[in-house]
């Protein structure tokens, strides 16, 4: 006899320093370190240290099986990260790219209030995080659906305008310290040292820097 009794997918538990070690800080770690010439050159520790969120969130994703919108964003971020280091675009890019992830996340989540889905809901007023059915019972019971309809509204306002907070310091930061030329190990440790700078702005939004893949944002 055949048992077709499907094994359910293995449940995520957050794991946000683990995330955080892989994800910014060996990452971060590598670059700053490992880019001269005697260690593993400036194209290989950029490899190296992209690989791990990389095969970090793969690994997530495959276990989990859960992806969104976030996720290939991130994605690409890395993507695109190692196309300026390993082909030598001039920094500018590398401005522009660490501002265009948050800020089309802050465009997405403006645009999602158009459709069934708002993407507050998606990440913070879901089944996963909140009793959903009971707040809906008690508000409505008390009257207060559509006051809270209204301020779910304006918190939707409010994520959005940190995602462009985001992008304008991304770009700052980005500008300001890393300035030497793509593929040198300066540029590997001036990038590196961007991450771990960036961290304190881009966690309140996106997670992790842009230049990262944070695990988490694979499962959200």
């Amino acid at each position: 006899m055949n048992d077709t009794t499907r094994t359910p997918h293995a449940t995520h538990k957050p794991r946000p320093m683990v995330d955080l070690l892989v994800s910014l800080i060996i990452p971060s770690l590598i670059l700053m370190k490992l880019s001269g010439e005697s260690d593993l050159g400036a194209d290989g520790a950029l490899l190296l240290a992209l690989s791990f969120p990389l095969l970090w969130g793969s690994f997530e994703l495959i276990k989990y099986r859960k992806f969104n919108f976030i996720a290939l964003l991130g994605l690409i971020s890395v993507l695109l990260t190692g196309g300026i280091g390993l082909l030598k675009l001039d920094n500018q890019w590398l401005a522009i790219k660490e501002a265009a992830i948050p800020c089309v996340i802050g465009i997405a989540v403006l645009v999602s209030t158009y459709t069934r889905y708002p993407l507050i809901r998606t990440l913070l007023f879901n089944k996963n995080v909140l009793n959903v059915d009971k707040i809906h019972e008690r508000l409505e019971q008390a009257g207060n659906t559509q006051q809270f309809e209204t301020r779910l509204l304006r918190a939707t306002y409010w994520l959005s305008s940190t995602f462009f907070f985001s992008s304008a310091m991304n770009y700052i930061l980005a500008k300001w310290i890393v300035v030497s030329p793509a593929g040198s190990e300066a540029f590997n440790a001036e990038l590196g040292r961007m991450n771990l700078l960036s961290y304190p702005t881009s966690s309140t939004t996106c997670g992790a820097p842009s230049t990262a893949l944070p695990a988490s944002s694979w499962k959200r």
